[in-house]
């Protein structure tokens, strides 16, 4: 088992349990315990968890927002660690006193997590999620789009979310997709979800998709944008590089952040 999945089941057990404990998880992926408490360090210093005596405890912030999170969004949170770097790589595109568009999802709310130190920035999302952990910046400025709730991934959508969206002018609008495809470019299982990504997408003077590898040569029903139309894709080196590539020749910038090894 590489780090990477090690990692990421100690994430899914502590998303589960709230807890772990280092003799049980080296008995678990029967490995030393010197590399559990490796993988626990790595962990604490990305926030999200604290370590206690003889293990860990999931971070007072992250258990509030998965106990806020339906059971269906919770199993999102499988390639955790993957989306969070996903996520730290896209915020630190993003500067002081800038205006910022999150559209809904587990990766998009990664990117939430890594944006509090920034000051006075404007906050707009149709995530209902999104928009409580970015109530934990003081100094943001957050706007939550109306619309109807879609339960599954408490987003806002319709009608009313587009028009909403028409007012505003972001420097930075990031969404997920729900596949990426070479032949139809980034795609979304919803109709709703692909009309208010294509409202986003017209308000921003960059277009920023954040996508973990599981996205890629997947199609979902609706095309909501074309390479043509992002500025930059943001995912991990678990992807094929040949894949990256062929997207980066349509012009898109490509960010791989590192999961793949010890970093």
């Amino acid at each position: 088992m590489i780090v990477v999945e090690r990692r990421n089941r100690i994430k899914e057990l502590l998303i589960k349990e709230r807890s772990v404990k280092v003799a049980d998880l080296v008995r678990e992926f029967n490995v030393s315990e010197e590399t559990i408490r490796r993988d626990l360090n790595q962990l604490e210093q990305e926030g999200l968890i604290v370590k206690n005596y003889g293990g860990a405890i999931l971070s007072d912030d992250l258990q509030v927002a998965f106990n806020q999170i339906p059971p269906v969004q919770q199993r999102k949170f499988e390639l955790f660690e993957e989306k969070d770097a996903i996520g730290a790589a896209a915020a630190s595109l993003v500067e002081d006193e800038q205006i910022v568009i999150l559209d809904s999802g587990s990766t998009t709310w990664c990117v939430a997590r890594h944006m509090k130190h920034l000051k006075q920035l404007t906050i707009v999302t149709n995530g209902v999620n999104i928009a409580e952990e970015c109530a934990n910046s003081e100094e943001a400025d957050i706007f939550l789009l109306g619309g109807k709730l879609i339960k599954k991934s408490m987003s806002l959508v319709g009608p009313q979310a587009e028009a909403e969206m028409q007012k505003y002018n972001a420097h930075y609008v990031f969404l997920g997709t729900s596949g990426i495809s070479l032949k139809k470019g980034f795609t979304s299982s919803d109709l709703y979800e692909a009309e208010i990504k294509r409202a986003m997408i017209e308000t921003a003077q960059k277009v920023v998709i954040v996508a973990d590898h599981s996205k890629f040569n997947r199609q979902a029903l609706l095309s909501f944008s074309s390479f043509s139309q992002v500025d930059i894709l943001i995912t991990s080196d678990l992807v094929e590089p040949a894949i990256l590539k062929a997207i980066e020749s349509h012009g898109v910038k490509v960010i791989a952040v590192p999961v793949g090894q010890d970093h």
